[in-house]
């Protein structure tokens, strides 16, 4: 096996640890005595629903939303599609639906939702005196700034009407659970999907303190939101009593799916943590620091090795060129490796699309920065513009595997091969 065609297996194994058709029926509930209500929201969320159809014994109702071109056949739920990562009119009236959907149920009825990484942008129901428009600014403001994940949920949370643990106090008193893929760094799961079904414990305060920290220009209607005192469901409110959040897929199972193949094809695996974080060229700088090392010095493993790694990398943009984190971590990689002999590195988003193009990310090999001198690309240039995708499709580089179904974030693996 070529070292591109090893890395590459370990990204599908890692994908393939998260399907929700063999997440999800391994962790159903038993059939309630009234109504079983299924909502959810994210990447992942048409898939769950089919698999849930597959696995469920009795009779089902309910809607889900996932991202356009996500949506997976069903036969008794609904699925509908909605923009990422910027929302749009379809995300709010299926945010609105799912909504109605819970609000009248009893003690008997359960509410099974089905929640993925993508939720937050599809479940997009504006608080009060917010308009779609509105929300629809702060969250382009917020993907260009830098602000990590979590850091854009509280905000976000504290601009809906749905998510923050709202949804789910709006279908109490009955059972719900909510099945989890996470791809948050630590699998909080008040971070998925901004945790509609989830007391959240952070306050619109906090939501202003992240908007003033990046200079984040907003509506008036935004900030006079938050500084009203009404505020998301918190720990211990009553409403949120008999709601059990399950999570059945994380980055790190995905990681160690992808260590198993690298250990079967005689490779030392070496997970470095699936909840890192920070601008994406500056960790590329700190994954380079340790390639080398094991390279030049057989630490932490002697090669033949590779080191894994997931978590979810920002990007500040300055350029005008096209990309994600993913390609923009590898760009900055090459650029570091400068053709060191014998590395080979692969990142992408396991949910197939890396930013805003096609591709789920790309590979790089020890003579990437020479082949793409004599094509004429300036890596640093490119760098420079946040164009990833142009360096990385210029060479014909760029990992295309389509939408995956899933999404457990990103997956990073840098190869060593023997000194």
């Amino acid at each position: 096996m070529t070292p591109p065609d090893l890395l590459k297996a370990m990204f599908t194994a890692a994908v393939d640890a998260a399907l929700p058709s063999l997440c999800v029926p391994a962790h159903l509930p038993q059939r309630p005595k009234g109504r079983t209500v299924i909502i959810g929201a994210g990447k992942a969320s048409g898939a769950m629903a089919k698999a849930l159809e597959d696995a469920w014994d009795g009779p089902l109702e309910g809607l889900v939303v996932t991202r356009y071109g996500y949506r997976v056949p069903t036969k008794r739920l609904e699925v509908v599609e909605a923009a990422h990562p910027v929302p749009d009119a379809a995300g709010r009236e299926a945010a609105r639906r799912i909504f109605d959907l819970v609000q009248g149920l009893t003690a008997d009825d359960l509410v099974l939702c089905l929640i993925s990484g993508g939720g937050s942008a599809l479940l997009a129901l504006p608080a009060e005196g917010v308009s779609l428009e509105d929300k629809q600014a702060v969250n382009k403001a917020l993907l260009k700034s830098g602000a990590t994940i979590s850091e854009m949920n509280v905000v976000r949370k504290h601009l809906s009407a749905i998510k923050g643990g709202r949804l789910a106090a709006a279908a109490h008193p009955a059972k719900i659970v909510a099945l989890m893929i996470s791809d948050v760094p630590g699998d909080d799961p008040s971070i998925i999907a901004s945790g509609p079904t989830v007391p959240d414990p952070s306050t619109n305060k906090d939501a202003l303190a992240i908007i003033d920290k990046y200079a984040i220009e907003v509506p008036a209607s935004v900030r006079a939101l938050l500084h009203k005192n009404d505020e998301t469901p918190k720990p211990g409110d009553k409403r949120l009593a008999s709601v059990e959040n399950i999570m059945i897929a994380t980055p790190q199972a995905s990681l160690e799916a992808a260590a198993e193949v690298a250990r079967k094809a005689g490779v030392t695996p070496v997970i470095l943590g699936d909840s890192i974080e920070g601008e994406a060229r500056d960790v590329a700088l700190v994954h380079a620091g340790i390639a080398k090392q094991c390279a030049m010095r057989g630490q932490p493993a002697e090669p033949p090795c590779v080191l894994i790694s997931g978590g979810e990398t920002t990007i500040t943009l300055k350029g005008k060129g096209k990309g994600g984190r993913n390609t923009e971590f590898l760009l900055a990689l090459a650029i570091a490796l400068n053709g060191m002999k014998d590395i080979y590195a692969l990142a992408g988003d396991t949910d197939g699309i890396d930013g805003s193009e096609d591709n789920a990310g790309a590979l790089i090999m020890p003579d990437t920065l020479a082949r793409a001198e004599k094509a004429g690309l300036n890596a640093k240039a490119m760098l420079a513009d946040n164009d990833p995708w142009g360096f990385f499709n210029g060479l014909g580089d760029l990992l295309v595997t389509g939408p995956t179904l899933t999404n457990v974030n990103d997956f990073r693996a840098i190869l060593i091969g023997k000194r």
